[in-house]
């Protein structure tokens, strides 16, 4: 194609695909790389599986989406080899360029469909890795068996933390196509801390308490959020707990706290759309997870100046330096996670500090703009 002469050069197109349609951290990341890369340059399209909230969103932003309903977490023999043909039609009529591939199951069966369909570009971003987490000893390494195979059916992997990286480098061959690149976000437009605590409170049905502390979460076990539970037990009458989000272990918990009698002190709100808008409602914000990559949830709180506790797990010790900019807790440790929250309870002028350093370093270090652009490196060849 030509104009005033000129060759104008195609646009390179881009299919980013992914496991689950749900809104999850890996969903973020995907629907941020479909939003945010220059439309001048690529022809951006999205793959993904089960679950209508990251297609809603990307059809808001028109971006293509195609969706495969057999695609979901849970394994199926049947529902694999379905995913897999619908996959392969996908790509036969699409044909793109780069195939961008996230989470566990989506890069194996994804890899395989790219490599027959002649792709000849195949990337896959490890977020969470299924060998890092709560299961059986020989299912942890057939699940890591699976991750090599995935990165041999790659042409490049992205890591979205250094753990990350070394968690798969000691794969044979894995480490010379392995690449480290951090989640980054974009700056928030918070809604006013009065105007977010009434919002939230009326969503709850709760009473506002002095200290609000919060954390915004898939309602899923490797979350710990049984942990955060259990650990506020012993906290004062003016401070409540607001656990936002939606997921599996829903019923779960909620059955928790009513057996601990937490009725009046941890609620739990739901899904809320655009829930890190509301993050200056809180007073201090948690991360008790069993197992993470590189979370959003720490960013976006960081971004909001707020005090951050978090598992010593993944890529966390990444983003927070334990007593400088957050606090580390040992994952599980109930009791820690509940000293640390008494602490900052009766702490403002720490609350204060560590927020403001944790602002600072995401801000200079973890900006979408600098993931975009690192990221784009891997789509030429």
């Amino acid at each position: 194609m030509q104009e005033n002469g000129e060759k104008i050069k195609p646009r390179t197109k881009v299919m980013l695909a992914i496991t689950k349609g749900i809104w999850g951290g890996a969903q973020k990341y995907v629907f941020q790389l479909a939003t945010s890369l220059p439309p001048e340059k690529y022809e951006v399209s999205v793959v993904c599986g089960a679950g209508g909230t990251l297609p809603e969103k990307l059809a808001g932003k028109n971006i293509k989406t195609f969706v495969v309903g057999t695609m979901s977490r849970d394994i199926s023999f049947s529902g694999e080899i379905k995913s897999f043909f619908a996959l392969l039609k996908i790509l036969k009529k699409e044909k793109p360029d780069v195939l961008h591939l996230n989470s566990s199951k989506m890069g194996l069966v994804g890899g395989t469909a790219g490599r027959l369909c002649g792709v000849s570009r195949i990337i896959f971003t490890a977020h969470g890795l299924a060998s890092n987490e709560d299961r059986p000893f020989l299912s942890r390494k057939f699940f890591l068996f699976l991750h090599r195979l995935t990165i041999l059916l790659s042409h490049v992997t992205i890591a979205v933390s250094e753990k990350t990286k070394r968690d798969l480098s000691g794969l044979p061959f894995a480490s010379r196509k392995i690449f480290v690149v951090h989640n980054g976000v974009e700056k928030i437009s918070f809604e006013e801390k009065s105007a977010a605590r009434k919002i939230l409170s009326d969503l709850a049905g709760a009473e506002q308490t002095e200290i609000i502390v919060g954390t915004i979460s898939e309602l899923h076990k490797n979350k710990g959020l049984d942990f955060l539970i259990l650990a506020c037990a012993g906290l004062p009458d003016n401070v409540s707990i607001y656990i936002i989000g939606d997921g599996e272990e829903k019923n779960n918990l909620a059955g928790m706290i009513k057996k601990l009698g937490l009725q009046k002190k941890v609620f739990l709100p739901g899904r809320v759309e655009n829930a890190g808008k509301f993050l200056k409602a809180f007073d201090i914000f948690t991360l008790t997870s069993r197992t993470e990559a590189l979370p959003y949830a720490v960013l976006e709180a960081g971004l909001a100046g707020l005090p951050v506790i978090a598992s010593h797990v993944g890529g966390i010790p990444e983003i927070i330096e334990n007593e400088k900019s957050g606090i580390l807790v040992p994952a599980g440790n109930i009791a820690e996670i509940s000293k640390s929250l008494k602490n900052l309870v009766l702490e403002p002028q720490k609350r204060d500090s560590l927020g403001q350093a944790l602002q600072e370093k995401v801000e200079q270090y973890f900006s979408l703009q600098k993931m975009i652009t690192e990221t784009e490196k891997f789509y030429i060849k």
